[in-house]
């Protein structure tokens, strides 16, 4: 099953990153991967983007895939958020955002985050 997928949420595409549950880089480089076609394939600036990463193992392996992927997508980032950014992930995503100069805006739940998503002109 492919995990990252386009949704369209009030006529406004955006590619969803299934990252929940996984454990391994092997595992988290297949959606990196996927989701990289997509981007690249985008305009620059235009691309919108929800991540999922409740209950994703973290260690410095996916850490390091995470701040490569984040940081080559910039130029075709409209808008970014993610959800499960929760506990000790807290301290790597903001690491992440530090490092990347990125605005992923953080998300309780896909609602939210897809109502803030839209909102982004």
């Amino acid at each position: 099953m492919a995990r990252s997928k386009i949704i369209t949420h009030q006529g406004k595409e955006i590619l969803y990153q299934d990252f929940s549950g996984l454990k391994t880089a092997d595992e988290v480089n297949a959606v990196i991967t996927e989701s990289r076609k997509y981007f690249h394939s985008q305009p620059l600036g235009t691309a919108m983007s929800l991540a999922n990463i409740d209950e994703m193992h973290f260690n410095n392996q996916i850490k390091d895939l995470f701040l490569n992927f984040v940081k080559e997508n910039k130029p075709y980032m409209k808008a970014s958020a993610i959800i499960g950014v929760i506990g000790l992930k807290q301290i790597v995503f903001n690491g992440i955002m530090k490092l990347t100069d990125r605005d992923v805006k953080s998300f309780n739940n896909e609602i939210q985050a897809k109502e803030w998503l839209i909102s982004q002109n």
